[in-house]
C-alpha cells in the first residue's frame, strides 16, 4: 500500500516536507512517519472509487452544504439581538438563557446521534432529515404563543441544526482529502461569518420594523431550496440498511445516557442560585444524576455497545482530548450593548460586527494556510493565546466604554477564535482512521456545542446572581433605586428588562444601574477568560501529524461498522 500511495501525486506543489506526505518523496524525519501515513490512508475500505464528479455537480453540492451551515448559523445568531424583545413580549425573564440554551443543548446532544445514524443509513438520508426537521421547527417557533412553545420549537431547531452542523463537516470530509478539504472548510467559516455579521443586524431590523417572528420565517426559503439541491445533486455512498437492522445497531444505552447527562447537568446549573438555592434537593439531584449518567455512558461505550456512539479509543490519544476544549463567548455582547450602551437591537447587531468580520477573514486565511503548508499547530497555539487575551480584555468593559475599546477588544478575540475554527477539527481528523472520521468529527462537535451550551447557561447564572446582589444594594441609600425598577432588574429578570435602563430619569441612578450591568458582565468575562486559559494549556498537548493528500471515499452502512 505504501508503494501504491507514493504513486499518487499531491494536488499542491508547495514545499511541505516536514508536514505533508506528497509525491512519496517528502516525509517527516521520524522513521515511523511512513507507517503513520500508510495506516491513515489505508484503513478506509474504498479509495478513489466511483466516477469523478463533474465540476458543476460538485459546485452545486458545495453551495448546498454551505447553505445548510449558513441557515443553521443564521438561526443561532439572528436571535441574539431579538431575545430581549422576545422575552419581554412573551413575559418570561428566564427565557433569555433558554432561548439560546435549548438550541445549543439539543444541538450538542443530537450531534453524535446524527453522525452515527449517517454511518448506518448514509449521509444523504440523514442530511435531508435534518433539513426537514429544521424547516418544520422554524414554523413552530414563528407561531409560538408562549415561552414554552418557543423553547420546544428551539429544541427541535437545535436537533435539526445538530445534524446540519455535523453532517456538513462529515460530508466534506468524505468528498475531499485531508489536505484539500481545508479550502472548503474555509468557505464554511465564511458562511459562519456572513451569518454572524448579517444575523444580529437582520434580527434587530426585523424585530424593530416587522416582528421577531420573522427571525424564524426567514429560515423557510433557505432550508427549502437547500433540501431540493441536496435531493437532486448530492451523490455520496448510501447503503441499503433496513430500518429494522439499523435500529438494532443504534447504541441506545449510550444515546439515552448522553442525552440524560447533558439535560440534567444543564438544567441543574440553570436552576442553581436562580430558581432554587445551590444546596436545594432539586439542584443537587439534577447534578448528581447527570454525573452518574456520565459514568453510565462510559460503561456503555466500553462494555455494552456493539457499535459505540462515541468509541473510547478516540480519547486514548491526549491530542484528541486536547482538541475537544472549545469556548463560545459571543452570545452575551448584544445584551451588554443593549443595557450599558442603551443600544437598539439593530445597533447592538452592528456593534458586534468587528468580531464577526475578523473571524471570517482569519478563518478563511487559516484554511488557505493549512492547505498550502500543512501546518495547523501554529494556528492552535496562536489562536488559543489570542482568544485568552481577547476575552481577558473584555473584563475591562465598564459602564462607559470607548468605541476604540469596543472595536479593539472584539478584534483581538476574533483573531483567536477565528484561528481555532478549523485547526482542532483538522488535527483530530488527522489522528484517526478514515472509518472513524465521522465519529471523531461529531465528538469534537459535541464537545464544542456542549461547551457552548454550558458556557451560555453558567455565564447566565453568574450574570443573574451578580445582578441580584448589585441591584438589591442599589435599593438602599444613597442610590435609593425605586422599588418598581428593582423588581424588574432582580430575581433573574435583568436580561429580559434591559429597556428599563433607558427610562430611568435620575442620572445617578441610571449610572448606578449601568455599573451594575457592567460589573455583572465583568464576572462573566472572568469565567470565559479562565476557560480560554484551559485552551492555551490544551493546545500544548496536540502533536504534529502528517496530513494526507489522498482522497479516500467513505463507505457507510453496517458492513463498514464491523
Amino acid at each position: 500500500m505504501a508503494a501504491e500511495i507514493s504513486q499518487i501525486p499531491s494536488s499542491n506543489g508547495a514545499d511541505c516536507s516536514n508536514y505533508i506526505g506528497s509525491d512519496g518523496g517528502n516525509r517527516p524525519n521520524d522513521p515511523g512517519s511512513e507507517l503513520e501515513l500508510t495506516a491513515l490512508d489505508a484503513i478506509s475500505p474504498v479509495q478513489g472509487t466511483g466516477e469523478k464528479r463533474s465540476r458543476l455537480r460538485l459546485t452545486i453540492v458545495i453551495v448546498a452544504l454551505d447553505l445548510c451551515l449558513f441557515v443553521a448559523a443564521l438561526d443561532q445568531t439572528i436571535i441574539s439581538t431579538a431575545v430581549p424583545t422576545i422575552t419581554s413580549n412573551l413575559h418570561s425573564a428566564s427565557g433569555y438563557v433558554w432561548i439560546g440554551g435549548a438550541y445549543l443543548l439539543a444541538n450538542a446532544a443530537s450531534g453524535p446521534l446524527w453522525a452515527k445514524f449517517s454511518d448506518i443509513w448514509g449521509r444523504k438520508p440523514m442530511l435531508l432529515s435534518s433539513v426537514f426537521i429544521f424547516f418544520g421547527s422554524s414554523i413552530i417557533c414563528a407561531n409560538a404563543i408562549n415561552m414554552k412553545m418557543l423553547i420546544v420549537g428551539r429544541t427541535l431547531q437545535g436537533t435539526g441544526a445538530g445534524g446540519l452542523f455535523q453532517l456538513v463537516m462529515i460530508t466534506i470530509s468524505d468528498l475531499f482529502s485531508q489536505r484539500e478539504r481545508n479550502l472548503y472548510m474555509g468557505l464554511l467559516e465564511v458562511m459562519w461569518a456572513i451569518a454572524g455579521a448579517v444575523g444580529p443586524i437582520l434580527g434587530g431590523g426585523l424585530t424593530e420594523k416587522l416582528s421577531w417572528r420573522w427571525c424564524f420565517w426567514i429560515n423557510l426559503p433557505i432550508s427549502g431550496s437547500t433540501f431540493i439541491l441536496l435531493l437532486c445533486f448530492l451523490d455520496v455512498h448510501s447503503p441499503k440498511t433496513s430500518v429494522k437492522d439499523g435500529l438494532k445497531a443504534v447504541d441506545w444505552a449510550g444515546s439515552l445516557s448522553i442525552l440524560g447527562m447533558t439535560l440534567m447537568l444543564l438544567i441543574g446549573l440553570e436552576f442553581g442560585g436562580a430558581t432554587y438555592p445551590w444546596n436545594s434537593p432539586q439542584v443537587l439531584c439534577l447534578i448528581i444524576v447527570g454525573s452518574l449518567l456520565s459514568i453510565a455512558f462510559i460503561f456503555s461505550e466500553k462494555r455494552l455497545a456493539k457499535y459505540p456512539l462515541m468509541p473510547l479509543r478516540l480519547f486514548k490519544d491526549r491530542s484528541n482530548v486536547a482538541c475537544l476544549i472549545y469556548i463560545a463567548a459571543e452570545y452575551y455582547p448584544p445584551l451588554y450593548f443593549q443595557s450599558v450602551e442603551e443600544a437598539s437591537p439593530l445597533k447592538s447587531g452592528i456593534l458586534i460586527l468587528p468580531i464577526i468580520i475578523t473571524q471570517a477573514i482569519v478563518g478563511f486565511l487559516g484554511g488557505i494556510f493549512i492547505h498550502r503548508t500543512g501546518r495547523y499547530l501554529e494556528l492552535m497555539y496562536v489562536g488559543s493565546v489570542l482568544m485568552a487575551v481577547g476575552s481577558g480584555l473584555y473584563i475591562l468593559f465598564d459602564a462607559n466604554p470607548s468605541i476604540s475599546h469596543i472595536l479593539g477588544f472584539q478584534i483581538a478575540f476574533g483573531l483567536g477564535s477565528g484561528s481555532l475554527f478549523q485547526a482542532p477539527l483538522i488535527a483530530i481528523q488527522a489522528l484517526v482512521s478514515q472509518s472513524d472520521t465521522a465519529t471523531a468529527t461529531s465528538t469534537l462537535g459535541f464537545a464544542r456545542n456542549l461547551a457552548a451550551a454550558l458556557s451560555v447557561v453558567i455565564a447566565g447564572v453568574i450574570f443573574q446572581n451578580s445582578m441580584d446582589t448589585r441591584i438589591n444594594s442599589l435599593a438602599l441609600p444613597p442610590i435609593n433605586l425605586p422599588a418598581n425598577v428593582t423588581a424588574l432588574l432582580s430575581h433573574g429578570a435583568a436580561a429580559a428588562n434591559v429597556a428599563v435602563v433607558a427610562i430611568i430619569q435620575d442620572p445617578i441612578q441610571k449610572l448606578a444601574v449601568k455599573e451594575a450591568f457592567a460589573g455583572s458582565f465583568r464576572n462573566m468575562w472572568i469565567f470565559y477568560t479562565s476557560l480560554s486559559g484551559l485552551a492555551v494549556v490544551a493546545s500544548m498537548f496536540v502533536k504534529k501529524t502528517v496530513l494526507s493528500s489522498i482522497h479516500v471515499e467513505t463507505k457507510t452502512g453496517l458492513q463498514s461498522e464491523k
